[in-house]
């Protein structure tokens, strides 16, 4: 290791704000809420039918988004949500921001985002709320897909088309890879976003040094959770959008030799591995199952049941004394 590698070297903890991209959202909560969201994709057989697809498209461009652009104001969005299909839809197409930035801009001349809405509270009010506001803009379109695949376009557009690829990437690449419990632990989640922050840091100073980046697992989780926010994401990572060409989606090809270079630099930044357990590097086939059951929820028991805020850990350390017995001669 040469003098300027280790004068180069971070820890992770050491880089601030200003050396890296400001987060303007919270990434924590906002993953655990995709988490939840993606399993609600994954149990719900409603996505694997092509029309039911397709329709949910077209409830997404020619509903939604015109809905959502005349209720957005400058970069707030606001607090509603769509119905699981469109969301689904809308939740893919993000995950290409030039794409997206492209399609949002050639439409409605302005980027469309996302409301930051985590608990269940308020995903309930945004819902009904974009419900009283759709019933009235579209008195004769159900809120729900009720596809029965007889209202199907033909031929399919161009844009729908497309839209339909990533749609059916997505489902099954992100839908598979992020099932096991452990991801939606805080702890992990946290580590997880500090990852994330370093690996922008390595990429805003050292791209440089490699042609293409390979994230790992969490590191991934936490990209595509901050791209699903499209006017934070393209707010935070303002001047980098050649250096996110170099990174690689989950959904892509991997070379085993472009794995290897992302380790090296990451360890020559900061001098710890690159890859760990819950954070392989993706392109990795990992099949290992929980050694015991393990139930999960997406709910937050602090935010469920507010009565019980606040709480606070306490530790309690017991000293156990032991005294030898004496005994006469």
């Amino acid at each position: 290791m040469s003098t300027s590698d280790v004068a180069s070297m971070r820890s992770l903890s050491e880089i601030s704000e200003e050396e890296t991209v400001r987060l303007s959202i919270d990434l924590v909560a906002a993953a655990r809420r995709n988490l939840g969201f993606l399993r609600l994709v994954t149990e719900s057989q409603w996505f694997q039918e092509r029309p039911n697809i397709l329709e949910s498209i077209r409830r997404y461009d020619q509903l939604w988004m015109p809905l959502i652009s005349d209720l957005s104001n400058g970069s707030n969005p606001p607090m509603i949500l769509p119905p699981l299909d469109i969301e689904w839809v809308w939740y893919c197409h993000t995950l290409y921001p030039v794409s997206y930035r492209q399609y949002c801009e050639s439409r409605f001349s302005k980027l469309i985002g996302k409301a930051a809405i985590f608990n269940e509270e308020n995903e309930e009010y945004a819902l009904n709320r974009c419900k009283g506001i759709w019933v009235q803009r579209y008195p004769t379109e159900p809120f729900e897909n009720e596809s029965d695949g007889s209202n199907l376009q033909n031929p399919v557009s161009t844009v729908h088309e497309e839209l339909l690829k990533e749609v059916s990437k997505q489902r099954l690449y992100l839908c598979t890879k992020f099932s096991e419990p452990y991801y939606s632990e805080i702890v992990y989640l946290i580590a997880a976003r500090q990852r994330y922050k370093g690996f922008l840091y390595m990429m805003h100073k050292f791209a440089d040094s490699c042609s293409v980046l390979v994230p790992t697992s969490d590191i991934l989780l936490m990209w595509i959770t901050h791209q699903s926010y499209p006017t934070a994401y393209t707010l935070d990572t303002k001047g980098l959008e050649e250096e996110m060409r170099k990174v690689v989606g989950g959904w892509e090809n991997v070379k085993e030799e472009d794995v290897e270079n992302t380790n090296k630099l990451w360890e020559r930044i900061f001098d710890q591995p690159y890859e760990k357990a819950g954070g392989l590097a993706i392109g990795k086939a990992v099949d290992l199952k929980p050694p015991i059951y393990w139930e999960v929820t997406d709910t937050d028991v602090n935010v469920k049941y507010s009565s019980m805020l606040p709480r606070f850990l306490l530790e309690v350390s017991w000293i156990l004394c032991f005294h030898a017995l004496q005994f006469p001669t």
